[in-house]
């Protein structure tokens, strides 16, 4: 799955040597995982945590967080980098061992709980590049994204984005989250069994990792995907010479001609966006494909034909008065109307789920175990597999008290009651109040949804707020900046609480300690709170952001278009607009319900319904990235046509290493435009029309004069 900037735990392929170790009631104790590491003794949560692991965890905490800050900076797709952590960390922790043994230093040896701290510190540090609203909220509210709305642009609701702001702000609203959900994981992963298919995943790539079959593959996988980093960081750094300008280079090519270059369809030799595709599910790329025909390829044309009749043909490009008003407001209509339907969606089957356990009419699962003990009786202990007796001891065995947690809470709520206000002077302490109050429910529901469908809805949860926040104080108090902040703090939140379950559930699998992994989270965090700004402040300095082609940052104007319209009501959108956002947000609640239902009665239709979602995204952005997406798929496409078992085995270490080469890229790039050191050349393709006049201007200037 996929979450336009909006990062959503998806599913990765696991590239097993070993068999996916889930046990069946015929053969449970033949195919256990656990009995495979029986002999191999258990360390106590304190050595799991190591040195080493954090100094790999902040290298590659760093080095994730360019990534994920360039895919939010550019089109807002931030694709489940899981894979790349668990082999990244993997490669990084047995060269620091390898390097050791050689020099006659034998260190304490590698294991898959050292390995599953590892890949929850880098996760949780890059996943703040995300959930810090860098490319979303926070750059909603500076003066660069306001300049292309007409209104609310007062100083009131203008906040410019400051370093140590944005530090404090992470600080305050990051950790919360973690001590919210603390108290129910037992509940989550053992009463209820919850699967949380990527924190599952992750943890069969980790225990295949640490087996003798799979530290051969693992080997393998590291070795292409370093090939595959190299070669897209010389691709990356190749086309950079030919991008002196607006434009220039491979990235502006109209690749089917002018006249759908206009149109923002060509291929534009992204390495990352093909990696991302490889990475997705075809459907949410095909998904992104029909958006991009129907918004830029019929829609758009359409309504401005409609110039000087619908809007007035004079206003500038930017204004949502005009075309940009059609483009914002559709995209986010559809983003609403999916993201309520999933909402409500996985709030009823949350329930009815709930219901069934409670009641004891569940056969999908035993009934919940009864107190903050969870105890297990005799009879369920028989019932469980030899694994699930040994993880469940595990899991029990070392417990972080619910007073602890409470008390962590309240004490950082009451903080950010104090402080909140001196960061956003538009929030008033009772704002906060009531957002702390109202925030452990949605992470719970959140959390639940997220075990039960691996889909989070920490963005909608964060629309909802800009929403009640900004229609509540109103524009004349700030309302558009105050409904982005609470936004943030909601976001915080429930985001931090879904990853924390969902790497309990890792953890759980591969018998890390819960203490071990709650250090681990709390250590990435802030880590985190400290590298994302400092990352973003690289790209804010050296790059234009938000109006920059290169960094568009598509998702703060349509936040910022969000808080507008709960301040100002639909009043101010342009002729028919409305109509055009009601009938596509009455299209994505029935895609939804269209493909919910298929799913529910097993219709064969259900993989050929498209994403509601991925149809919105290149409503306002364009349909270059969806080129590049569609690649991806096509490539992965034919190697499983060709060699089924080599794809699903290294297929995600390409898709990695691509994105990695041209994500880390942006770092040479922004200290080379830091410096004023500009590309040397410009490639740029003309009309045959407009080269003519090029060549004929050209001829009229005098040659150049070479210097003796």
């Amino acid at each position: 799955m996929m979450e336009p900037a909006e990062h959503q735990s998806a599913p990765q392929p696991s590239p097993s040597p070993a068999p996916v170790y889930t046990s069946t009631p015929l053969n449970r104790e033949a195919i256990s995982m656990e009995k495979a590491f029986e002999s191999k003794a258990l360390p106590p949560w304190n050595e799991q945590i190591t040195l080493r692991s954090m100094v790999v965890s902040a290298f590659l905490g760093l080095f994730l967080s360019f990534i994920v800050m360039k895919l939010n900076l550019t089109s807002g797709i931030v694709p489940s980098l899981n894979v790349s952590a668990g082999l990244l960390a993997f490669f990084l922790m047995k060269t620091w061992t390898s390097a050791l043994e050689r020099c006659g230093v034998f260190p304490r040896p590698f294991t898959r709980q050292e390995n599953t701290v590892v890949q929850t510190c880098v996760i949780s540090c890059s996943s703040i590049a995300f959930s810090g609203g860098f490319g979303t909220y926070i750059l909603g509210m500076s003066r660069k994204i306001a300049e292309g709305f007409d209104e609310a642009r007062t100083s009131v609701n203008v906040e410019e984005p400051s370093l140590g702001r944005l530090i404090a702000y992470l600080f305050l609203v990051s950790f919360v989250g973690l001590f919210s959900i603390v108290p129910l994981r037992k509940i989550m992963i053992i009463s209820y069994r919850l699967t949380y298919p990527s924190g599952s995943a992750t943890a069969h790539l980790i225990n295949s990792f640490h087996t003798p079959q799979g530290a051969i593959q693992a080997k393998q996988q590291v070795s292409i995907l370093f090939k595959s980093f190299v070669g897209s960081f010389m691709w990356s750094l190749f086309q950079w010479f030919y991008t002196a300008g607006n434009g220039c280079g491979f990235g502006s090519f109209p690749t089917f001609g002018m006249e759908a270059y206009q149109r923002r369809f060509y291929f534009d030799f992204s390495a990352t966006y093909v990696g991302v595709g490889m990475i997705c599910p075809y459907i949410i790329n095909f998904s992104l494909l029909i958006g991009s025909i129907i918004s830029w390829g019929i829609m758009w044309p359409y309504i401005e034909s409609k110039k000087g009749l619908w809007y007035d043909e004079k206003l500038p490009k930017s204004s949502l008065h005009g075309l940009n008003g059609y483009q914002v407001f559709i995209s986010i209509a559809m983003i609403v109307g999916d993201g309520l339907f999933n909402f409500f969606s996985i709030l009823l089957r949350t329930s009815y789920d709930m219901y069934l356990k409670r009641t004891g009419r569940s056969k999908a699962s035993p009934m919940p175990f009864a107190g903050a003990g969870v105890a297990i009786n005799a009879t369920e202990r028989q019932a469980l597999s030899f694994d699930d007796r040994r993880r469940t001891q595990i899991f029990l065995k070392e417990q972080i008290p619910t007073s602890v947690a409470a008390g962590a809470y309240m004490l950082l709520a009451g903080i950010s009651v104090v402080a909140m206000p001196h960061i956003f002077r538009q929030l008033k302490p009772k704002h906060v109040v009531w957002a702390y109050v109202a925030a452990p429910i949605f992470a719970f529901c959140n959390a639940y949804g997220t075990g039960l469908t691996d889909w989070s809805l920490s963005s909608s949860y964060g629309k909802l707020a800009i929403f009640i926040f900004g229609a509540n104080i109103g524009a004349k108090d700030g309302g558009v900046i105050a409904g982005l902040a609470a936004c943030g703090l909601m976001m915080g939140i429930v985001s931090t609480a879904s990853d924390l379950i969902q790497d309990f559930k890792t953890g759980y699998l591969t018998l890390t300690s819960p203490r071990a992994m709650f250090v681990s989270q709390v250590v990435g965090t802030g880590l985190g709170c400290l590298i994302s700004p400092i990352v973003f402040w690289i790209f804010y300095q050296a790059y234009d952001i938000g109006l920059d082609e290169g960094y568009p940052a598509p998702y703060a104007k349509i936040y910022r278009g969000i808080a507008l319209l709960g301040v100002n009501g639909w009043n101010q959108l342009p002729k028919y607009c409305l109509r055009f956002c009601a009938a596509f947000f009455l299209l994505a609640v029935a895609i939804c319900a269209l493909k919910e239902t298929a799913s529910n009665k097993g219709w064969w239709i259900r993989d050929y319904i498209p994403s509601a979602l991925g149809m919105a995204v290149p409503f306002f952005l364009g349909s270059f990235f969806t080129i590049d997406m569609c690649v991806g798929s096509v490539i992965l496409w034919m190697w499983q046509r060709s060699d089924a078992v080599h794809a699903q085995m290294f297929a995600p270490a390409v898709a990695s290493g691509l994105i990695c080469g041209d994500g880390i890229w942006s770092l040479p790039s922004s200290v080379l435009s830091l410096g004023n050191v500009n590309p040397p050349m410009c490639m740029r393709v003309f009309d045959a029309d407009t080269s003519f006049k090029v060549d004929q201007f050209l001829e009229t200037l005098p040659p150049p004069v070479l210097a003796s």
